[in-house]
């Protein structure tokens, strides 16, 4: 175990997480309200049981609101927001608060209500001081993305011919799995035709390249793992957290290839040492990864070390990443099925995890699942934030 490690320290006893979408019936209010009750509910647990919650939002200020919709008695609350690790990072804290001796029973929740602004991408968030708004692209964030499918392409000696359907195929891939899943905002599977043929929003990315923007909400009950049996059998353990933010060296260094993006890679090195994994692609069953574009998902399987540099596109190829493959990406649909309420994201993809483990992902169920890992990026190749988690079972009982 690595010095400091979080691992099997702490334990997830119940999530919670709406079904993300154009939610005009629900407020962000309503929102937190149905994470929340979803995961007392898993956990067994009341509103009281909680000491203390950790509120995930780019457009929500304060913890105050998580207050009073929850109706907490005076419990220290504290807001986080980390551009799309926002939730994660929540997530994160609340572990390291557990962890600490400090609290027995925390939550972290994420909400985001991003449809009614009419905006799209980081909305009002994402602000502060020394000009941080000026790395979002002109032309939104699939022009930086572009940026780096063109790099790669050229990189390794691909053509648009030749490139093209392999974003294709992971696209195809992701709107399958959520058209498996009822808590996705986009249910229906599509065809490579229809990605191939699709839009083109910013050259090499189609629409079926780029997720959308959706409301969602999702929440996590976190307790001492030495307690976590007096809570229920088939709880998870977190084996790991890394998060790496840039210092904006894609435009200050020349050695920035935009092939790859290095706080993920920081991150995942992070949470693997704590972990004790040494071949991730062998040992981990399953992740939910930051899918905001199909050219971001094909970079982060090479950057935690799922494929060899420059292999990822031969791995999509012969379905490594599906469903029934050798390492499951996205198997609830990812970012592409679900948009990207950005809050709300990393917890979203922490309940896909918690369910794999416990079996409980019906007809996307893993076989035997023990690790999965899940993954946030924002916002732009040459910076930015990342963050992995990784989440195992409790104990060796296999599901079927």
């Amino acid at each position: 175990m690595a010095v400091g490690s979080i691992k099997d320290k702490v334990a997830v006893i119940g999530m919670g997480c709406v079904k993300f979408g154009e939610n005009w019936d629900k407020s962000a209010s309503d929102m937190m309200v149905d994470a929340a009750y979803e995961a007392y509910e898993d956990a067994g647990i009341e509103p009281k049981d909680i000491e203390a919650a950790w509120f995930g939002s780019t457009q929500i200020s304060l913890g105050e609101p998580l207050a009073y919709n929850l109706k907490f008695d005076y419990i220290p609350i504290t807001r986080v927001e980390n551009l799309c690790a926002t939730a994660t990072d929540a997530f994160r804290n609340a572990c390291f608060a557990v962890a600490s001796g400090m609290y027995d029973v925390v939550m972290a929740l994420g909400c985001e209500k991003l449809k009614d602004t009419g905006r799209g991408g980081l909305g009002g968030g994402g602000g502060g001081g020394g000009g941080d708004m000026l790395f979002i692209p002109s032309g939104g964030p699939h022009t930086a993305f572009a940026q780096m499918a063109n790099r790669y392409m050229e990189e390794y000696g691909w053509t648009y011919d030749e490139f093209k359907p392999i974003l294709a195929k992971i696209a195809v891939k992701n709107h399958y799995n959520g058209s498996l899943n009822p808590k996705a905002h986009f249910q229906q599977a599509i065809t490579e035709e229809q990605a191939m043929n699709a839009p083109m929003m910013s050259w090499p990315l189609g629409l079926y390249d780029c997720c959308g923007v959706s409301d969602g909400a999702a929440a996590a009950i976190i307790t001492r793992a030495d307690m976590a049996k007096s809570f229920r059998d088939d709880f998870t353990l977190v084996k790991g957290v890394g998060l790496a933010v840039g210092g904006r060296q894609g435009w200050t260094r020349q050695d920035v290839d935009l092939t790859h993006i290095e706080p993920t890679v920081r991150a995942g090195r992070q949470a693997y040492e704590q972990a004790g994994i040494k071949d991730p692609f062998k040992e981990i069953d399953l992740a939910e990864v930051h899918d905001c574009f199909t050219i971001t998902e094909l970079v982060i399987m090479e950057d935690l070390g799922f494929a060899p540099r420059g292999g990822a596109p031969e791995y999509v190829k012969e379905g490594r990443f599906l469903l029934d493959g050798d390492l499951a990406v996205n198997p609830d649909g990812g970012l592409k099925s679900f948009g990207h309420p950005i809050g709300a994201s990393g917890l979203r993809m922490l309940y896909e995890v918690y369910k794999q483990l416990q079996g409980k992902a019906g007809p996307r169920q893993r076989k035997n699942p023990t690790l999965g890992l899940t993954h946030n990026f924002g916002f732009n190749p040459g910076s930015g934030v990342g963050s992995v988690t990784i989440m195992g079972q409790a104990d060796t009982k296999s599901f079927n």
